[in-house]
Order: C-alpha cells, then sequence, then structure tokens
C-alpha cells in the first residue's frame, strides 16, 4: 500500500502531475505556470491597498528615523539599493559558455537596514500598523501628528502592555522582534528547528523571549497562534495567510518603478522586466509580485525558487491544492540549509492570488546556492545568505533551458531578450555574522564546478 494524499496513491499523482516523479527524487526542476496571466476573479487587494500601506510607511518615517538613526540619512524610508551585476553575469557566461542577454540587476534587501532581510518590509509594516492601532485607539495619537513622538517614554509604557507573537524559521523573527522591542512590546518569536543560531541569540540580545521548537515552520506558527488566542493584548503575526505583512512587501512595487527610472532603465512592451523571488511560504514573493504586477502589468514576469527539499509553493500551485498539501505528504524532508525557505506547508492566502500572476516556479539544491554565494562575494563584494541566492535558478533556467525556451516563445519575447531587464532579488544577509558568512563562502568555493543547474 502506497502513501496516500487527499485520497489519492503517490502514484496516482504522478500519474496526473508527471513533474512529481522529478520533485519527489528531489531533482532539480522548472515548471510554468498553465494559469499564467489567465483572467482571473477579483482579488482581496487592489492598487489602492499598497498605497494605504506606503501612507502609513510615510506616517512612520520620522519615528524610524529617531530610533533607528541608520535610516536618517533616507528620511526614516526602510528602502535597499538596486544595483547593476555586471560581473556576476560574466562569470556566468563562462561557466555556461553562452551569452546571457540582457541586464542583469540586484535587488539588496540583503541589505534593508533594520533586520537586513525583505522582511524588513512586511514585518516592520505589521508591527507599525499594530503600534498605530494601539496608540490611537488609547487616543494617544492622530494621524497628523508628528510620529516621531512614538519613541517617547509614554508610548514604550502603553505599548508595554501589550504582546506580540510570531512563528518565523528565522528572518520574520528578527524583524517583528527587533522592531517589536524597540517599540516596547513584549515579543515573543517561536522559531522552528532549523533556524540558525545567530538569529536565536540575536533577538535574545534585543530582548525578545524566544521560544525554541523541534519542528518545522509550520509547527512554530501554530504554537505561536496558540499562545496569541490566550492573551486579548497579544497580536499574532500570521506569517501563513496575513493580509498586513502582504501588502508590506507589495509597496516595493513602485520604489523598484523610481528606481529603474533613477538607473535609465525602461519598462515596456519592448522591454520586459523578469523578476526572480526566493520563495517560502510565500508572502513576501507574492506580495511582491502582486505589487509589480499592479505596477508593470504584462511588461513584467515573475518567477519563484525554492529549494529541492522544500517545494511548499510549487506543490500547491501545480496540484491546485494550496495548503492543503505539504511536503512531506509527498515524502520530501524539508531540511535545507537555505533557512528562510525550510517551509513544508504554502500560503493559502498567497497561493490564491498569485495563481494567476507567476510565470513558473523552479527548485534549486543547496549546492547551487553555496556556488552562487561564493561567485557572487568575489565577483561582486556582495554577501548574501544561501537562501538569498535561490533567483539565480531562476534566471540561468529562463535563459539556459529548454522550458525556458518555451516560456519566452509562449510571451512572444523571443526578439526582446537583448532589452530585457532581469532582478535577483536578494532576501538577506548583511545581519549574517562574518564568521559565518566566510563558512559560507569557503564551502561555496568548493561547489562552483557544480554550477550547471
Amino acid at each position: 500500500m502506497g502513501r496516500s494524499i487527499l485520497g489519492k496513491e503517490l502514484k496516482q499523482w504522478i500519474e496526473e502531475y508527471p513533474l512529481l516523479a522529478d520533485i519527489t527524487h528531489l531533482k532539480e526542476v522548472f515548471w510554468l505556470n498553465p494559469n499564467y496571466q489567465k483572467n482571473t476573479g477579483p482579488l482581496p487587494f487592489t492598487i489602492e491597498d499598497i498605497r494605504e500601506a506606503e501612507e502609513r510607511l510615510i506616517r512612520f518615517a520620522p519615528y524610524i528615523a529617531r530610533a533607528f538613526p541608520e535610516t536618517a540619512e533616507h528620511g526614516g524610508i526602510i528602502e535597499s539599493p538596486l544595483v547593476p551585476i555586471p560581473n556576476m553575469k560574466r562569470e556566468l557566461e563562462k561557466i555556461y559558455q553562452n551569452d546571457l542577454p540582457g541586464q542583469l540587476l540586484l535587488k539588496c534587501d540583503s541589505h534593508l537596514p533594520i533586520s537586513g532581510s525583505i522582511k524588513a518590509r512586511g514585518g516592520i509594516y505589521e508591527v507599525l500598523e499594530f503600534a498605530e492601532e494601539v496608540a490611537i485607539k488609547h487616543k494617544k495619537l492622530a494621524y497628523e501628528d508628528d510620529y516621531s513622538i512614538l519613541a517617547d517614554q509614554k508610548f514604550k509604557d502603553l505599548f508595554s502592555r501589550y504582546s506580540i507573537s510570531v512563528g518565523s524559521t528565522g528572518n520574520l523573527g528578527l524583524s517583528i522582534g527587533i522592531m517589536s522591542a524597540k517599540l516596547g512590546f513584549k515579543v515573543f518569536v517561536h522559531m522552528s528547528a532549523d533556524a540558525k543560531q545567530w538569529k536565536k541569540d540575536l533577538l535574545r540580545e534585543k530582548g525578545v523571549t524566544v521560544v525554541e521548537h523541534n519542528a518545522d515552520f509550520s509547527e512554530a506558527v501554530a504554537q505561536g497562534r496558540k499562545q496569541a488566542e490566550k492573551d486579548p493584548n497579544m497580536h499574532f503575526v500570521d506569517d501563513e495567510s496575513s493580509r498586513h505583512l502582504f501588502l508590506g512587501y507589495a509597496t516595493a512595487a513602485g520604489r523598484i518603478k523610481k528606481q529603474l527610472e533613477d538607473l535609465e532603465i525602461t519598462v515596456d512592451e519592448n522591454h520586459p522586466l523578469f523578476v526572480y523571488l526566493p520563495c517560502g511560504v510565500g508572502g513576501g514573493p507574492g506580495g511582491v509580485t502582486f505589487g509589480l504586477k499592479q505596477v508593470f502589468g504584462n511588461h513584467v514576469h515573475c518567477l519563484f525558487s525554492e529549494p529541492t527539499h522544500s517545494p511548499s509553493m510549487l506543490l500547491g500551485l501545480l496540484t491546485g491544492m494550496h495548503d492543503k498539501v505539504s511536503v512531506q505528504d509527498f515524502g520530501i524532508d524539508n531540511k535545507t540549509e537555505a533557512d528562510g525557505l525550510a517551509v513544508g506547508r504554502p500560503s493559502e492566502l498567497v497561493g490564491k492570488i498569485i495563481d494567476t500572476q507567476i510565470g513558473g516556479v523552479c527548485t534549486v539544491e543547496d549546492n547551487h546556492l553555496f556556488a552562487c554565494l561564493s561567485l557572487l562575494a568575489a565577483a561582486e563584494d556582495l554577501n548574501l545568505e544561501p537562501s538569498a541566492l535561490a533567483g539565480f535558478a531562476g534566471y540561468i533556467h529562463l535563459l539556459q533551458s529548454q522550458t525556458g525556451k518555451v516560456f519566452i516563445e509562449k510571451q512572444g519575447m523571443d526578439s526582446l531578450l537583448d532589452r530585457a531587464v532581469h532582478i535577483i532579488w536578494g532576501t538577506g544577509g548583511s545581519m549574517v555574522p562574518e564568521s559565518e558568512m566566510k563558512a559560507y563562502i569557503e564551502n561555496g568555493q568548493q561547489l562552483i564546478h557544480l554550477l550547471n543547474l
């Protein structure tokens, strides 16, 4: 008797979706989304929701500048550079002995201030929204106020009566923990077994209560949720289905538009934009994709990348079952060095929203993440953590594989590739301790010869 998944044997699933044979054997795959750019029903968010989120971040900017002086130079706006990486492109062309057409850039969310990852967008945004709600409820704040007053002791005293709880593999915990503790909230971060020790240590230094679980991401989230249900003054940040996180991530799109304009880079029907996003539970890449689609429409094409051992979003989209299936259901262990992507079950909210908005999903082996990490450090002097390199797999698959060729032909872009722009979303890394980063780079140097995705 084989394994039964939602009433069907694994063999039946593979007959229905043949790609599952390679996925369950942990092979790298590139899946094209058959629903891509089909007409869809009304979505739960609009461009107005994104604008409202951006306005909230602008209101909080004076507070951010005061509480985190490293952001003062940019007026308290939490943003990262978008940089060309021509040397990395040349190194990849040497490895693949082939021209890679178009421009290649890196979105350095690895270097976002405060918590050094893409989670500084959604995570910090949700904490700020909750803080605003509490302060206004207690009639201590009005939308017209200078929000820098939130750094005053009276607000810390107020916020200390409330708690925030979250389940995380690492980076979301950092962003929630650092911002919540700074405001004065009590914070509980439930960490999954794959969370890096340095992330737990850093949170404890900031006064955060870290609750360790010998289980994966889904269990850490479940425990955080359970804790919050018992306390009316505790806000639970639900990485599996939070609209607040999603909208925080979505605000990145308008900023990318401005950065591309500053670099004099055009995105239109003759200059397509490709964006490659590492994917865990899906909130970060899903929110960014939704925002980009609102801004650029059919001129932008987003592709997700997941570890071969944690292809949860791919399984959810491929089968149409979304959060009803997990990688463990298909006999996949969810063990990867890409801790931010070590998610066994995808977000229900995100999977259904982006079902027609992403072009496809590829999977990548850990060895290839380390190889790209080392290559990027040498070529561009940019240090990212392993999970943040996943986007390079999508870039190579698109331009080097037969499946990528099919995608390009389907979209009618064969003649446009020389004018295309490719953005790798570098999701984290600047807060990794120096000794740990050195070990990552040395490990990757031994693996560069395996970079034949």
